[in-house]
């Protein structure tokens, strides 16, 4: 047998240690960390959010503090890519925790709307540069036969916030003030940042060995930037329904088809059997899903009364079944049942989006919400995971990189792009002149200034989408597969 040399060596000792062992504790605990502090947020902004928007002003406006955040990490991730590739994820892990931790600071002061909104765009900036940069840390600084378990870690790292954060989130809101649920976290980045950077700069800095740094390929960073433009022009024609807004639209939407048809494969959106329609379930189970969570809070608020606490509380139960669904699908006896679940999977979720808004009824409880997001969450674990799966099943080794990134886009461009139509029908509806408080626990019905039917507009059209994801899970295989 022939010797292995001292590096090689290295490596198998490293993988023996684990993820927690003396020579990767350090890189683990700061980047688990960050996953850990970006779940949080995530999960204490829906709880917020309501309280912020209404302060603010802001109600009519309230999808864009959402799509804000998604329009510019879908720039952020395609530019993360091209700067861990031929730079290192080094500068953009800190540029993106850095640019994070800022919108954070905009946002928690903010005097009006259109502000607390920048601030979350720069946010998802920095999201998006954070989260591709995390991945590419993991394949240069972990062995193969680690990776799995960190990556588990990074899946973890979302159960706990997403039945912690709305509660604390609640406490904070209503006992600080919203705004230090934004200006409270970026301080406790630092620690992390502090264990996992001396880690990376040793182990992942710099460009793939044997590699010079390279150009960026200016013409994928032109597309990325025309679907960001482009998202963000739809989203401000859909909120502003003069006539005039149709020319934001239409540019909007130049902008958009041709950087979409440049990123994502050939076919995608006619759900061309196989990998397309892979993408394309990615991207409708997320946009749905998420275009109606985006409301559950505010309409538990303005139109059942709810505390903002409770209101975030009824998403809670949500982490634990989606991370239940995604351990059952790894199981290897599920294999061959894989696109079975996926079909249940969408037709869950398009059930408990359906149900939501039958809250707005005031004879039923407001726990059927919670049951109901429950239900769909388990449906979601179910389906996100498996596309994640499937796409790798389907992809040749060296397009791989390049078919996770149209996996991405596609479900932060969804996010986008149904939250627009959303929040538009949101707006036109009246959506903007709910009231909260004492008027609608007492009456906790449609009455004057408050719209029952905004929120009907926004989550039985999604209901409808996540209906379409189901018929798409038939296509994920070529025939005879």
């Amino acid at each position: 047998m022939a010797a292995l040399d001292s590096s090689e060596l290295t490596r198998h000792g490293e993988a023996d240690e684990g993820v927690l062992g003396r020579s990767h504790r350090a890189l683990t605990v700061g980047i688990v960390s960050v996953v850990l502090l970006i779940a949080f947020e995530a999960t204490a902004v829906g709880t917020a959010m309501p309280v912020a928007a209404r302060e603010l002003d802001g109600v009519s406006l309230y999808a864009f503090a959402f799509s804000g955040y998604f329009t510019t990490s879908l720039f952020g991730m395609v530019l993360a890519g091209q700067w861990s590739d031929r730079l290192g994820p080094l500068g953009a892990l800190t540029g993106g925790i850095a640019a994070f931790a800022a919108g954070l600071v905009v946002s928690g002061s903010a005097g009006v709307m259109w502000v607390f909104i920048l601030g979350r765009a720069v946010q998802g900036l920095g999201g998006g540069l954070v989260i591709v940069a995390l991945y590419v840390v993991v394949g240069r600084a972990y062995p193969e036969t680690l990776r799995p378990a960190i990556m588990a870690a990074f899946a973890a790292c979302w159960v706990v916030p997403s039945v912690v954060g709305p509660l604390v989130s609640g406490v904070v809101t209503e006992q600080l003030g919203w705004r230090w649920v934004f200006v409270g976290i970026p301080v406790l980045v630092v620690f992390p940042l502090l264990l996992a950077l001396p880690q990376i700069r040793k182990r992942a800095a710099g460009p793939v060995a044997g590699q010079e740094a390279g150009a960026f390929d200016l013409r994928r960073i032109r597309l990325a930037l025309g679907i960001s433009l482009g998202t963000a022009l739809l989203q401000y024609a859909a909120q502003d329904l003069r006539p005039l807004s149709a020319v934001p639209g239409a540019l909007g939407a130049a902008l958009l088809v041709p950087a979409v048809l440049g990123l994502l494969p050939r076919g995608t959106y006619r759900a061309a059997r196989g990998l397309p329609s892979v993408v394309l379930l990615r991207g409708v189970a997320a946009g749905s899903f998420i275009g109606a969570e985006s409301f559950v809070p505010l309409m538990l608020v303005t139109q059942r009364g709810l505390a903002p606490t409770l209101a975030g509380l009824s998403l809670a139960a949500g982490g634990a079944t989606w991370a239940l669904a995604s351990w059952a699908q790894s199981r290897s006896r599920m294999e061959p049942y894989r696109e079975r679940l996926m079909t249940v999977g969408m037709l869950l979720v398009a059930a408990a989006i359906a149900t939501a808004p039958s809250v707005l009824l005031p004879a039923v409880p407001v726990w059927t919400v919670a049951v109901a997001w429950a239900f769909g969450c388990f449906g979601m674990g179910l389906v996100i995971s498996s596309t994640s799966v499937l796409l790798l099943q389907l992809s040749a080794p060296a397009e791989a990189g390049t078919n996770s990134a149209a996996l991405q886009i596609s479900d932060g461009l969804s996010n986008v792009l149904l939250l627009a139509a959303g929040g538009a029908a949101f707006a036109a509806l009246g959506g903007g002149d709910v009231t909260h408080g004492a008027a609608a626990q007492e009456a906790a019905t449609a009455s004057a200034g408050s719209h029952p039917a905004a929120y009907a507009a926004v989550f039985l059209p999604m209901a409808s989408v996540a209906l379409l994801g189901a018929w798409v899970t038939t296509r994920l295989r070529e025939r005879g597969q």
